[in-house]
């Protein structure tokens, strides 16, 4: 049995410790958070759980093996340190942390004491993504010509972070689930329209080679919500839409075949239209999924694929797209290190 203590029961937190409660290899000991309010609220729908409002008592308590920290990003690399030092597992919230210097330390915290880190990248355990993932890699598809995202809604502003650190880490976490090339070099464009020093819209390129092109569009602004994308193929295209109730995923056997038989001015363009089909999902929630295999990787000490590394990869990407934002959308090539991008910059690692 597991012994789990969670950190922040806002927002998230409440999905984190239902699904918890509902595995069978796990305990919740303890729910933290320091607003009396919704600690109340936690005592009301757990009353055997212990309660507390010092996060002290989480980290430092014999009878936890694993953290759950579901608090803001600005508080995630000192509350993992302090757990990590306190030999504790963690499950961490999105982003990871909020630098790459905190990602970096904490993943070394971590393997210096065998420790596990989960990263809840959750979206690469719903049954759409990994029916995605499963469609690339069987290369039915063909090549990537382009993934197109659209990620928006009216709020929810964070008071730490800009869209960009809110939304984008869902498809970041995506991308490098389902796409084996890394890109090469990234675009991001926003603006701040409400004057509180974050943006609330904002729009990110990146370029790999060949052909691939990927566009994600994140917006608080948006008076309804979207959560769309569309990924194109050599041979076959794909619509992915999340607020779908079912046939959420679709494949159109839809293209273009380009002959040249005359030279480079007399090109011919077929368009070929084919049949839609719709792939059956897995329908668990897949945050119940994340959290059993939290579970499973540190009962079989294995390492998860939303690791630390993982979490530092979606955290190296959000700093440098937002290091493109805060210089008018320059290029930042991304096959150099990123530390040379940010002295280059003269920007700070603690981005935002």
């Amino acid at each position: 049995m597991l012994n789990i203590g969670v950190i922040g029961f806002g927002y998230w937190g409440p999905n984190v410790v239902r699904n918890l409660t509902a595995i069978r290899e796990t305990a919740v000991k303890m729910i933290c958070d320091s607003q009396p309010v919704i600690l109340k609220e936690a005592r009301e729908l757990y009353p055997h759980i212990r309660v507390c409002l010092d996060y002290k008592e989480v980290v430092t308590s014999p009878d936890i093996d694993a953290v759950a920290i579901v608090t803001p990003v600005s508080t995630h690399y000192q509350l993992a340190k302090q757990a990590l030092e306190n030999g504790k597992h963690i499950f961490v919230e999105k982003p990871f942390t909020r630098s790459i210097e905190e990602a970096e330390e904490l993943i070394r915290l971590a393997e210096k004491n065998h420790l596990k880190i989960m990263v809840d990248h959750t979206f690469i355990f719903t049954g759409a993504v990994r029916k995605i993932k499963e469609v690339i890699d069987n290369n039915t598809l063909g090549d990537l010509y382009y993934y197109d995202s659209t990620r928006v809604s009216l709020g929810l502003y964070q008071h730490d972070v800009n869209v960009i650190w809110d939304l984008a880490p869902h498809d970041f976490s995506i991308i490098d689930y389902v796409i084996k090339n890394k890109p090469l070099a990234l675009i991001a464009q926003g603006a701040d329209h409400v004057g509180r020093g974050q943006e609330n819209i904002a729009y990110i390129t990146l370029y790999y080679d060949k052909k691939l092109i990927v566009h994600i569009n994140v917006n608080w602004l948006s008076p309804v919500k979207v959560r769309h994308t569309l990924i194109g193929g050599k041979k076959k295209m794909l619509v992915w839409d999340d607020l779908e109730a079912d046939e959420k995923i679709k494949i159109y056997d839809k293209g273009f075949i380009v002959e040249n038989k005359e030279g480079i001015h007399h090109l011919r363009v077929d368009y070929r239209s084919g049949d839609m089909w719709s792939p059956r999902l897995e329908h668990e929630e897949a945050l119940k999924r994340e959290l059993k295999y939290f579970v499973h990787c540190i009962e079989n000490d294995e390492t998860p694929v939303n690791d630390g590394q993982a979490g530092l990869r979606v955290v190296k990407m959000l700093t440098l797209a937002d290091l493109s934002l805060k210089n008018g959308g320059t290029l930042i090539k991304l096959q150099k290190n990123v530390e040379d991008e940010l002295l280059a910059s003269g920007a700070d690692r603690n981005i935002p």
